[in-house]
């Protein structure tokens, strides 16, 4: 199980995009995501005269480090850490530390 799932909101904690949050595009070896609108680069595209796509330059999301992001926490809207418990009918969630709101339902 994962502190971090795809379609998380998150917050970026660290590099050149610090401070900016987005959703969790996808999770790339348990180690790496994608989030939407953080660690934007620019891709050059080749075009193809055959299918009709003019060359172009386009923003593109690059994955980072799992460790440089954390969830965001709705009713305070900051970075929150995320530890793990087990619920009485012994199912496994994860939940808000400085709260201790359950994250999954």
């Amino acid at each position: 199980m994962r502190k971090i799932r795809s379609g998380d909101d998150v917050m970026v904690i660290t590099g050149k995009d610090k401070g900016k949050s987005g959703k969790v595009i996808r999770v790339i070896q348990n180690e790496r995501i994608v989030v939407e609108n953080a660690n934007l680069v620019k891709k050059h595209v080749k075009g193809n005269q055959l299918k009709g796509v003019a060359g172009d330059i386009v923003d593109k999301e690059m994955p980072i480090h799992i460790s440089n992001v954390a969830l965001i926490n709705p009713t305070t809207n900051k970075a929150d850490k995320v530890g793990f418990k087990f619920l009485n009918d012994g199912r496994k969630v994860r939940y808000f530390k400085s709260n201790g709101e359950v994250l999954d339902s």
